[in-house]
C-alpha cells in the first residue's frame, strides 16, 4: 500500500494530508506533482483540498486538465483507490469520475467552521470503520461546497447507497438547519458506482490528530487501511 497524495498550484491542505498518513496512520507517502504522469507505483491516490489555480472559471475546472490526471483518471478506470477532499471532490466532478456538481455555498460566502456529519452506508472503503449513528464532527472550509445533481442522479445515488455522508446536528439529526451551505438532501459526500471513487466536502485530516482535540476523521482512514490489510 502506497499513498500518493498529488499537488497542484493552489494546493494548500496536502502537507496536512501527507502528515495524517505518514505520521498518524504510518502509511507510506509521498506527494505527485501536477505536472508529472506517473503515479510511481502509487496503490492510493489521494487528490487534498486547497484553491487549485486560484479557483478560476469553476472550482477544479482547470486542474482537471492537469498532465497527471490523465494518469489518475486511467488509475480509477482501472479500479484504483481514489479519494478527493474538499477542492479534489470538486475536481473529482469536473473530470466526470463523481456525478453531480458543487456550486456557490447558499450564502455565497466563504465559510470555514466545524460542521457534524453522519455514515449513510458502511459499504465503502472511507467508511466501514464509523461507528453507525455517529455524527462526526469534521471541519469544512470551502466556498463552492452546494453538492447539486439532477433529479435522476439523485435517484440513482440514493437507490445504489453511494451517498457516504450526509450534514447532520450534533445529535445526528439530519435537518436543513444541519445544512451548511444548501446541498441537495444535505449531501457531504459520494462515491461511483463502482465504489472505488470517493469525494467529499468537510476535511477528515483536520480532525485525526489528538493534538488537535478531535479524532473522528481518522475513523475514515481506519476503514481505508484496515480494509485493505483485511
Amino acid at each position: 500500500m502506497k499513498f500518493g497524495v498529488v499537488v497542484f498550484p493552489g494546493s494548500n491542505c496536502d502537507e496536512d494530508m501527507v502528515y495524517v498518513l505518514k505520521n498518524i496512520m504510518k502509511q507510506e507517502t509521498i506527494k505527485l506533482w501536477h505536472k508529472d504522469t506517473d503515479l510511481q507505483g502509487c496503490t492510493h491516490i489521494i487528490l487534498p483540498g486547497g484553491f487549485s489555480y486560484g479557483d478560476y472559471l469553476r472550482s477544479g475546472a482547470i486542474a482537471r486538465f492537469s498532465p497527471i490526471m490523465e494518469s489518475v483518471i486511467k488509475h480509477a478506470n482501472n479500479g484504483g483507490f481514489l479519494f478527493g477532499v474538499c477542492n479534489g471532490f470538486q475536481i473529482l466532478c469536473e473530470s466526470g469520475l463523481l456525478p453531480g456538481a458543487l456550486l456557490h455555498n447558499n450564502t455565497r460566502k466563504f465559510i470555514c467552521k466545524n460542521v457534524y456529519i453522519k455514515s449513510q452506508t458502511p459499504n465503502s472503503l472511507i467508511t466501514s470503520q464509523v461507528p453507525e449513528n455517529k455524527a462526526l464532527k469534521i471541519p469544512i472550509a470551502h466556498g463552492e461546497g452546494k453538492y447539486f445533481a439532477d433529479t435522476e442522479t439523485m435517484k440513482k445515488l440514493n437507490e445504489n447507497k453511494q451517498i457516504l455522508f450526509r450534514y447532520c446536528d450534533e445529535n445526528g439529526n439530519i435537518t436543513d438547519e444541519a445544512n451548511p451551505n444548501g446541498a441537495l438532501e444535505n449531501v457531504a459526500g459520494v462515491c461511483n458506482e463502482k465504489r472505488n471513487v470517493f469525494g467529499m466536502m468537510p476535511h477528515p485530516e483536520r480532525a485525526a490528530d489528538g493534538l488537535l482535540g478531535n479524532e473522528d476523521g481518522k475513523f475514515l482512514f481506519e476503514s481505508i487501511i484496515n480494509l485493505v490489510v483485511a
